[in-house]
């Protein structure tokens, strides 16, 4: 048998880009699972993919929670049908919550396009010689 890959939180943290106080807040949480050789942290290859799991998942808009669910599901030996539903019931949860987001920026934005065009023809009709800046796209 050969030598099984393992991790520092050193390691880990500067791979993925992250603080060792966020590595433990995932320990906490359940999400890694790392055995100790005295007072270090020792993270298997298993620890390292969930932990681009949950960063992929944080990514995606997911909790924490959510994220765990997920990724838990996948660990286990049962079969992947139902885990891949549920998968897709939350991404279709949180593409309608990013939709409506989206939605809600584009009336915002239309809202100012409004609100500049008035004050355009407000310094026109004051007969201002300065010239208003142009709208950026």
């Amino acid at each position: 048998m050969g030598k099984t890959t393992t991790y520092t939180i050193s390691d880990l943290a500067r791979e993925f880009d992250l603080t060792t106080r966020a590595i433990r807040f995932y320990e906490d949480m359940g999400l890694l699972q790392p055995r100790r050789q005295g007072r270090q942290r020792i993270y298997s290859a298993r620890d390292r993919t969930r932990l681009k799991l949950v960063l992929r998942a944080k990514r995606l808009g997911l909790s924490l929670s959510e994220a765990k669910d997920l990724i838990d599901m996948y660990d286990s030996p049962r079969d992947t049908g139902p885990q891949l539903r549920k998968f897709l019931e939350v991404l279709a949860l949180h593409r309608r919550q990013i939709e409506e987001q989206m939605a809600d920026l584009q009336a915002t934005l239309d809202e100012i396009k409004v609100h500049e065009k008035e004050a355009r023809a407000l310094l026109a009709r004051l007969g201002d010689g300065s010239s208003p800046p142009e709208k950026a796209a």
